[in-house]
């Protein structure tokens, strides 16, 4: 086939209906966010009860492990260390500081990367669907699409489904605010099963399917050369590479190593391949917009629409 060029003999850009994107350290700084806030957090966890750092480290870890998230909201009520200090108190009033620490610092450091909002906002003005789809569990998903006001600029955004709150509590005893605040206005929040996981293949076959999108006029975009580009070659979609998200290079990768609920295999892949070992279709240097210099961006319709 000839391929089709544009004005001046440059190629065309390929046409794209649909846009699947991962969300932390792509749409936002995740690492930016969680680093001064969890570090903060365990700074202060230290200081105020004695207990080394390293056994903070490693009590985290474990729990990061058992619910599978780096961001578990009752860690300070189930650490070992802590509950041995203070049977029987209140451990989330006693550290109070440390929660402090930690939500200030997030409402400091959580923000989308810059142009991202109005490179979204480009892309569905073309009629393009945009869908998010992110490893972080539906509790932290569901606050930060709030917090960052991608509400309405993602149609759809998958997420695995919360893990179990601890026994005895209830989403009304820790909401702060009435059950309508929480629930978001415009995009719709699916949950995927428990287990699945990047870079199953599987599962963004799943996501697109169940939009009615043809593989071959999607896109994936991530930050992560071992899930993200893998997944999308696996799957048949074309990958874009966030460059500017990858992570092992920066300020508070060691101490995330240390504590992530990422299996240690996981950990040691991604830190072993790099854009020469797995060379990236796209990619995207510096900024989320460079996408709009790729693609051609038109409306999206779903399969059955095409029968």
């Amino acid at each position: 086939m000839t391929e089709r060029l544009a004005p001046y003999g440059h190629p065309a850009r390929r046409r794209v209906t649909v846009v699947v994107t991962d969300v932390d350290n792509t749409l936002y700084d995740w690492m930016g966010m969680w680093w001064p806030a969890f570090g903060g957090m365990l700074a202060r966890l230290a200081a105020d009860s004695g207990v080394p750092r390293e056994t903070l480290e490693r009590e985290f870890h474990a729990l990061h492990q058992r619910h599978g998230t780096t961001e578990y909201a009752f860690a300070i009520q189930e650490l070992p260390s802590l509950r041995a200090l203070h049977p029987g108190e209140d451990l989330v009033a006693r550290y109070a500081a440390a929660i402090d620490a930690y939500r200030t610092a997030r409402r400091r450091t959580l923000q989308l990367y810059p142009g991202v909002a109005e490179t979204l906002c480009t892309i569905r003005a073309a009629g393009c669907l945009v869908v998010g789809y992110t490893e972080s569990r539906a509790y932290y998903v569901n606050y930060r699409i709030r917090a960052l006001g991608l509400d309405g600029l993602l149609d759809y955004v998958y997420s695995p489904p919360d893990h179990p709150l601890p026994g005895g509590v209830s989403p009304e005893a820790i909401r702060r605010y009435p059950a309508a605040h929480y629930r978001l206005s415009r995009t719709v929040h699916r949950h995927l099963p428990e287990g699945a996981a990047k870079p199953a293949a599987a599962v963004l076959h799943a996501i697109l399917r169940e939009i009615g999108a043809d593989p071959a006029q999607a896109v994936y975009v991530g930050d992560s050369l071992v899930k993200d580009v893998a997944m999308a070659r696996a799957a048949g979609v074309s990958d874009v590479f966030a460059r500017y998200g990858d992570v092992p290079d920066r300020d508070g990768y060691e101490l995330l190593r240390r504590v992530t609920h990422w299996p240690a295999e996981m950990v040691a892949a991604a830190e072993r391949v790099r854009a020469a070992d797995l060379a990236p279709t796209h990619v995207l240097e510096t900024r989320f917009a460079e996408l709009l210099d790729l693609f051609e961006f038109a409306p999206f319709a779903p399969r059955e629409a095409h029968a």
